[in-house]
C-alpha cells in the first residue's frame, strides 16, 4: 500500500515538473524576436509584359552577282586605302568591284551614241523653231522629235550596259560575304561576288501562343536583350501581326522591328524580347518571391508595433519578378522581406539590416 502511494506521488511530481517546465518554455518563445528585414511601401511603377525569343535579321541585305563576264578588279576602299575586305563599311553608290572587258565594252560604243544624242538634240530643238515660223510641216517636226527619242533610249540602254561592268553598293552597308580572286582572272557572268547588309534596323521573327493573341497589338513597345550586352538593352516595336493561327502549335507570326544604330547586335544572333503589354504608374509594387501561398490566399507581412501583421493581398499587373497589390497593402507600411517564411501572425520581430 505504502509502494503504491509512494509512486503515485512520483507520478504526481514528474507531471507538475514537466508542466512547469513547458509553461516556462511558452513563456521563453514569448520573449523571442525573429529578425526580420523590411523595406518602406511606396509608389513605383510596373509593366506586364510577355517573355518570348527569336533570330534576329536585317532588314537590307542584297547579295550581288556579275551580270557579265570580265577580268575582276576588286577596288580600294577610300576610307582604309586597301581593297575592300569583310566588315567594311561601303557607301550607298560605291563601286566594289570592276569587270574589265575591251570588247564588251568597244560594242557598246558609248562615245558615238552620245554624238548622236547630242546631235539629235540639235535637230529637233532647230525644227521646233522652224515649225513655230512656219518654215517647216508638223511632219517633219515629229520625225525630229523620233529621231531624238531612239537617241536618247539608245545611249540610256548603253549606260546601263556599261554599267554592268561595276558592281555598285546600292545602300549604306557592311560587306558580310566576299568572292576574292586574283585580279585579272576572267570570271563568269552570274557569280556570287559580295552580300552586302544593312544591320543598323533588324526585324526579328516570333511565334506566339494564340493565348496571347488579344493582348497583343502592332505598335507596342518590346525590349531586346542578348548575353552579348548585358548592360544594354535595344527597344523594338511590333511592327506586324498575322490574323492566322498555326493548327499544329496553336500559335501565330509577329514581327519586331529592332533600332540597331549602334550595331549592337548582329545579323543571326538569338535575342530575348520582352513584349509590353500593359503599364502601370503609382501604385504599390511588391516582388514576387516574398508571397507565401497559403490557404487563405496570397499573404506578406508588415510590421506595426513590433509584431508580423498577415496580410492577404489581390493582384493586378504582374511580371515574372514583380506583382501589383490592388489590396491589402498601404502605402509607408514597412514590408518583410526576409525572415518571413518563420513567420506566424503576430509573432514578435526584430528589424534588422
Amino acid at each position: 500500500m505504502y509502494s503504491t502511494m509512494k509512486r503515485i506521488a512520483i507520478i504526481l511530481l514528474v507531471t507538475v515538473i514537466m508542466a512547469s517546465c513547458d509553461d516556462e518554455g511558452r513563456d521563453l518563445n514569448k520573449d523571442i524576436s525573429v529578425p526580420v528585414s523590411v523595406m518602406d511601401i511606396s509608389p513605383g511603377s510596373l509593366e506586364e509584359y510577355i517573355s518570348t525569343t527569336g533570330t534576329v535579321i536585317p532588314v537590307k541585305e542584297v547579295t550581288l552577282k556579275s551580270e557579265i563576264s570580265g577580268r575582276y578588279k576588286l577596288m580600294k576602299n577610300p576610307a582604309t586605302g586597301k581593297p575592300y575586305a569583310l566588315g567594311d563599311f561601303v557607301k550607298a553608290g560605291a563601286k566594289i568591284i570592276q569587270l574589265e572587258d575591251e570588247e564588251y565594252e568597244n560594242n557598246i560604243k558609248i562615245t558615238s551614241l552620245e554624238l548622236q544624242l547630242e546631235i539629235s538634240k540639235q535637230v529637233f530643238d532647230k525644227q521646233k523653231s522652224l515649225y513655230a515660223k512656219g518654215g517647216v510641216t508638223l511632219s517633219e517636226l515629229k520625225n525630229s522629235e523620233i529621231e531624238y527619242i531612239n537617241s536618247k533610249y539608245s545611249y540610256e540602254d548603253a549606260l546601263i550596259r556599261l554599267r554592268k561592268m561595276n558592281v555598285i553598293a546600292p545602300f549604306n552597308g557592311t560587306i558580310v560575304s566576299l568572292t576574292y580572286t586574283t585580279t585579272g582572272n576572267k570570271i563568269d557572268a552570274g557569280l556570287d561576288l559580295i552580300t552586302l547588309m544593312d544591320y543598323s534596323n533588324l526585324i526579328m521573327d516570333l511565334n506566339l501562343a494564340v493565348k496571347n493573341i488579344e493582348v497583343i497589338d502592332v505598335g507596342q513597345k518590346v525590349r531586346i536583350m542578348n548575353y552579348t550586352i548585358p548592360d544594354d538593352t535595344l527597344t523594338g516595336v511590333i511592327s506586324q501581326l498575322s490574323p492566322a493561327i498555326d493548327p499544329q502549335s496553336r500559335s501565330f507570326k509577329a514581327v519586331v522591328t529592332i533600332k540597331n544604330d549602334e550595331l549592337l547586335l548582329r545579323p543571326g544572333m538569338f535575342a530575348k524580347g520582352e513584349i509590353i503589354v500593359a503599364s502601370k504608374d503609382s501604385t504599390i509594387v511588391i516582388p514576387k518571391n516574398i508571397i507565401l501561398s497559403k490557404q487563405r490566399g496570397n499573404t506578406v507581412f508588415v510590421i506595426d508595433k513590433g509584431q508580423a501583421q498577415e496580410r492577404i493581398l489581390t493582384f493586378g499587373l504582374e511580371n515574372p519578378e514583380f506583382v501589383e497589390v490592388i489590396s491589402g497593402l498601404d502605402i509607408k507600411e514597412k514590408l518583410v522581406i526576409k525572415g518571413f517564411e518563420t513567420l506566424r501572425n503576430q509573432s514578435k520581430v526584430k528589424v534588422v539590416k
